[in-house]
């Protein structure tokens, strides 16, 4: 059985927020990781709604550095600092060094655990996390200042067909022992994985921050189980650096994305009835994000 991956959308909200949708932060878990992608002002206390300890964070995501991305940071942190943390936390962003030293030089003392500013790259596709079960790569998108996405990618993995291993007569024990080794001696026979599973092809999320919708954004999602987009807008906006629901929803269904979550909406819209038909019009598996919402994907 798959690894559950929860998402949580901590905020929906666009620059400025209101009442019903804060500022932009989205949390995943996978296993036992928790990672945070953006930091909206409001972000710690969505935290405590989901009740998810901020001790519990190995690494944060920026997108981007305008304010309503990154200004829960300097709260998170201080938070983080009063709880005793210990272990060290990793900032991703671009430019990450800078500024993660300028928040740093905020406070009147430096904190009781390490902060890492990892720089991220601006010019194209890079792994910057590798786990034994996943990896995370960042993308550049277009946005009015420096910006990228983040696709979070399950490794591909061996599952066990049970009949098989019934079959070759392996059971307890040695089963793991196979998936660690690949290969196990049977009765005096050789049996390889392949000989008792499948591969399975490693699932993958993605959050693009702000940005234009375009099409090579879509082409590193290809077949994503979960693409969470900006769609700040009902139709384009001249000069303004975010997308609109049909051009994402027109590339979302492209390149065979699963289920897509539109976020990052302007505070202009009051009535969601508008944009909820018009995305369901271009793409029926896509969702309006909203505080609070929780998505599974097994």
């Amino acid at each position: 059985m798959a690894v559950p991956i929860e998402i949580t959308i901590l905020g929906s909200g666009s620059a400025i927020p209101t009442l019903k949708r804060k500022h932009p932060a989205i949390l995943l878990k996978y296993e036992g990781d928790y990672m945070l992608f953006d930091c909206g002002e409001c972000a710690q206390l969505a935290l405590q709604r989901a009740k998810v300890s901020p001790l519990k964070i190995r690494r944060v995501f920026i997108t981007h550095w305008h304010a309503d991305h990154f200004a829960g940071l300097i709260p998170l942190i201080e938070t983080m600092h009063m709880l005793g943390r210990k272990d060290a936390l990793e900032i991703y962003a671009p430019e990450a060094e800078w500024f993660v030293e300028k928040i740093m030089d905020l406070s009147y003392w430096r904190f009781g655990f390490g902060i890492r500013g990892m720089s991220v790259s601006l010019e194209e596709v890079q792994k910057i996390v590798e786990e034994k079960h996943y990896e995370i790569y960042s993308i550049p998108v277009r946005h009015s200042v420096p910006a990228v996405g983040y696709i979070f990618r399950e490794k591909d993995h061996w599952k066990i067909i049970p009949s098989r291993l019934k079959k070759f007569g392996i059971k307890g024990e040695r089963v793991q022992e196979l998936k660690e080794k690949r290969v196990l001696k049977v009765s005096g026979k050789i049996v390889r994985i392949e000989d008792v599973a499948k591969m399975v092809e490693g699932r993958k999320i993605a959050y693009s921050g702000d940005t234009l919708a375009f099409e090579e954004f879509f082409k590193a999602c290809e077949n994503a189980e979960l693409v969470i987009h900006d769609a700040t807008f009902l139709e384009p906006e001249k000069g303004r650096m975010h997308a609109c629901i049909k051009e994402v929803c027109e590339y979302a269904k492209k390149y065979g994305i699963k289920k897509l979550v539109l976020t990052h909406f302007s505070k202009r819209y009051r009535d969601e009835k508008t944009l909820r038909k018009t995305a369901k019009s271009f793409f029926p598996s896509s969702l309006l994000a909203r505080d609070g919402l929780k998505i599974v994907v097994k």
